[in-house]
This record gives C-alpha cells, structure tokens and sequence, in this order.
C-alpha cells in the first residue's frame, strides 16, 4: 500500500497553497496517496505516514496557521517523515542559492527531526491582503518568484525518499 502524504500549509495569499498543490500532485503522479489541506483545517495527522508542511514567509516568520500546525500536531509529527518548505522571497535569490529556515523554523525542524527544509520563492500580485503586502506592491517590489521546476524536483526527491523507505521495510 502506497504511503500516505499530508501537504499542509499556511498561506495569506494563495501562493503558498498553489506551491503545495504542485508537491502533492507529484507525489501522486509517484504512486503515492497524498492532499493538501490548509494547516488551520486539519485536525489529526494520524491518518497519515508522512507530513509535508509548507508556510509564506512574511516579515522573518512562518504563516501563523503553519506555525500553529506544528504545536498543535508536535508530538503526532515527531513519530513520521516530515518535510518543510518556506515561500517567500520576493526576489530571484531562493533560485540561485539555498536560502536556511528562519529561526522559528529551525527550532521546530531540531524539534521533530525534519528531514529537511528548502525555501522556494514567492508571489506577490496586485489585489494582494494586508497593508504591508501594498506597500511592497506599490514600491514596485511584486512579481512572482516562483520556479515550479525546482518545485517539482523537490517534491519528486520526497517521494523517492518515501518509496524507497516502504520498499526497506
């Protein structure tokens, strides 16, 4: 039986959700049962083998539903798999290097023995919620950072990890 994969996450503006919608549907294209969820939506994480969670950067922190989902789910996590990813940047520097967790981030990888953490880039578009998301849109500092192929080899590097842990087994 295929493992089963979380993909939660926090988000304000939607970039968040849609780069989890594209780890998820890799998993699945990899043979694996997996959905992403809002963080705040979730209730139990027992159903699951493995957790993916993902959370928008915004002034230095995780999305405050991101940050909940890890208290909230800290102990049920401990016992599984679990990736973070971070969205944010509003520039092209999360596509050419590796940009380290934001400390609140890195305390709860040590916390739960995250296999790992990669920070991909942001989106920020006209219509964006919050008022410090139109000052940076009105300083001319929006776009889309976002790279769906780094994305994408990303989540088909979970999912390889996964199948080969279940074919260890």
């Amino acid at each position: 039986m295929p493992s089963n994969v979380l993909v939660a996450y926090g988000t304000t503006n939607g970039s968040t959700a849609e780069i989890a919608e594209a780890v998820a549907a890799v998993l699945r294209k990899e043979g694996l049962a997996a959905e992403a969820l809002p963080a705040r939506s979730v209730t139990s994480v027992s159903p699951y083998d493995a957790v993916v969670v993902g959370g928008g950067l915004y002034a230095g922190r995780w999305h405050k539903d991101a940050r909940r989902f890890v208290r909230r789910h800290g102990r049920s996590l401990a016992g599984r798999p679990v990736w973070f990813f971070s969205s944010g940047p509003l520039d092209a520097s999360a596509s050419e290097r590796d940009i380290p967790p934001v400390p609140g981030v890195r305390r709860a990888m040590d916390r739960l023995d995250v296999t790992e953490h990669v920070t991909f880039g942001g989106r920020l578009v006209e219509g964006a919620k919050g008022r410090i998301a139109r000052m940076i849109l009105r300083s001319g500092k929006g776009g889309d950072f976002r790279d769906f192929d780094v994305i994408e080899a990303w989540a088909a590097r979970v999912a390889k990890e996964l199948t080969d842990g279940e074919k260890n087994r």
